[in-house]
């Protein structure tokens, strides 16, 4: 059984397609152990108790230190022994004590094709804001490990979503995640559970 962390910022809709494929048994061997927020309020943490999956806030601004914050981010989720860190919409930067601490363990699910429009900066809305200005003709989703770097880890799946001439920033935000986002994020929790990933430098192979 792979025991997911799930660490998000806001609505948690990536949460709740990964809790959609469980329903359906389509991740038969996975389940998620906590729901972490940044944001008390965060509405990913109501998902999280409906499906009666233990949620938790923590937030800097609790802490006299960002060393103090890092430390009890790390207690938090080394209090659940996980196996994975599922970074779905999650906007606080990751402390290097849990990266080194959950090497190649933890992924993220970025709104673009990186290594277009990421890194320091592009986040959420403003990663189709940037898509729409610079007028290039496909966007799409990616889901990578996290290493110390911004969006630099290794890449283990991506989806090409096409950008339309009328599109806003929402609804290009909103396709990218029906089409690519909540694809993406539960095939590569699956193919991690299935121990179907391995990791070669900066390059992920899947096994055939």
């Amino acid at each position: 059984m792979l025991k997911l962390a799930v660490l998000v910022s806001g609505g948690g809709t990536n949460l709740q397609a990964l809790l959609d494929q469980m329903e359906q048994n389509k991740l038969p061997s996975v389940k998620i152990e906590v729901v972490i927020s940044n944001n008390k309020n965060a509405y990913a943490l109501e998902r999280a108790r409906k499906y009666q999956v233990d949620a938790a806030a923590i937030s800097k601004k609790d802490y006299a230190t960002i060393e103090e914050f890092n430390v009890a981010l790390l207690k938090l989720i080394d209090r659940y022994h996980v196996d994975l860190i599922v970074l779905a919409g999650c906007l606080m930067i990751i402390p290097e004590c849990v990266i080194k601490n959950y090497r190649n363990r933890i992924i993220n699910i970025h709104p673009s094709l990186i290594p277009s429009f990421c890194g320091m900066g592009y986040y959420g809305l403003k990663v189709h804001e940037a898509v729409l200005e610079r007028g290039v003709k496909v966007t799409g989703a990616t889901v990578h490990f996290v290493d110390e770097g911004t969006d630099t880890g290794p890449i283990i799946l991506q989806k090409p979503v096409m950008v339309h001439e009328d599109d806003t920033a929402e609804i290009l935000q909103r396709r990218v995640m029906e089409e690519a986002e909540w694809l993406l994020l539960p095939e590569a929790v699956r193919l991690i559970a299935e121990d179907q990933l391995i990791i070669d430098h900066n390059r992920v192979r899947i096994k055939k």
